[in-house]
C-alpha cells in the first residue's frame, strides 16, 4: 500500500531510513522552502527525480486537502509493523530505557503527534492496539514528522498479554489519568518504564488501569484541568526521558 505525504519532514525521514520506499516525488513549479530543497537534494543523490506538481492537479485529486499551499507531494510505500521480539531484543541490560503504549487512540491527528513526541524523547518502541486504533494514515505520518519512520512500532491485540510480557522482562508500567491521587513528578526514574496512556474520550480502560504498577496524573497549576492526550504524552515522556541514560 502506498501513501501521500505533504511534510517534508516526513518525506525526509522516509528517504533517510527507507528510500527504496520513496516511489515518486513531484514538486510545484513555485519557490520552495529549505525543507522542501532539503528532499529533493537528498532525493537527487538517491537517484530519485522529482517531477513537476501541476497546481490544477492538487484541487482534482480528490486527496486529503492541504492545511496549507502544497509546494511538493511524494508518494512512499506504508512502513511495515515491528515484529514484537524484534522490539524487546532493543531492550539492554546497560541502560534504563522508555516504552510507550496507546490504549485505543482514534484520532489520526492524535497519534502523529504522540509519535513525533515518542521519537523526540527516545522512546524505544510504540506499542498500539490493533482493534479500535488510528490507522497509520497518511495524516498520521505527516503530524509525526517523520517520527513513523524513525520508531519501531509494534500492533497487538491484548494489551495484558503485552504488559506480561514487559514486566517479565523488567519494565513497570505505568498508567495515566486525571483522577490518579498520585503526582507524575513523585515517579521514581531508576527502572525501565512502559507507559501506557489511553482513548481521547474514555481515557484508559478498567483492566489496562488494573494492571498498570502506577497510576499517575499531571498536576494542575491553573483553570483548565486536563490536557489533550498528545500534549499530556508528551509532558509525561519529557519527565520519564531522564531515565534513559
Amino acid at each position: 500500500m502506498t501513501i501521500e505525504l505533504r511534510n517534508p519532514h516526513s518525506v525526509l525521514a522516509a528517504l533517510k531510513q527507507r528510500p527504496e520506499a520513496v516511489l515518486s516525488l513531484q514538486i510545484a513549479r513555485t519557490k520552495l522552502e529549505p525543507a522542501w530543497r532539503d528532499v529533493v537534494a537528498l532525493a537527487d543523490s538517491l537517484g530519485i527525480r522529482a517531477t513537476s506538481l501541476e497546481a490544477t492537479s492538487q484541487k482534482q485529486s480528490g486527496r486529503r486537502p492541504a492545511t496549507r499551499e502544497t509546494h511538493a507531494v511524494a508518494m512512499v510505500k506504508e512502513k511495515s509493523f515491528t515484529p514484537i521480539d524484534d522490539a524487546w531484543e532493543l531492550l539492554s541490560s546497560q541502560r534504563l530505557s522508555l516504552w510507550l503504549a496507546l490504549d485505543q487512540i482514534q484520532d489520526p491527528h492524535n497519534l502523529g503527534a504522540i509519535l513525533r513526541s515518542a521519537s523526540f524523547f527516545g522512546v524505544q518502541a510504540v506499542f498500539l492496539t490493533r482493534d479500535h486504533s488510528a490507522p497509520l494514515s497518511s495524516t498520521v505520518y505527516d503530524v509525526s514528522a517523520g517520527g513513523v519512520e524513525y520508531l519501531p512500532i509494534v500492533e497487538v491485540t491484548n494489551l495484558s498479554q503485552l504488559f506480561e510480557h514487559a514486566k517479565q522482562r523488567g519494565l513497570w508500567v505505568l498508567g495515566t489519568s486525571e483522577h490518579a491521587e498520585t503526582d507524575l513528578t513523585t515517579v521514581t526514574l531508576d527502572r525501565n518504564w512502559l507507559l501506557v496512556v489511553g482513548n481521547e474520550q474514555h481515557g484508559l480502560r478498567r483492566l489496562t488501569l488494573d494492571l498498570c504498577d502506577m497510576v499517575v496524573s499531571i498536576p494542575s497549576h491553573g483553570g483548565v484541568t486536563s490536557l489533550n492526550v498528545s500534549t499530556a504524552t508528551a509532558v509525561v515522556l519529557s519527565q520519564l526521558s531522564r531515565t534513559a541514560k
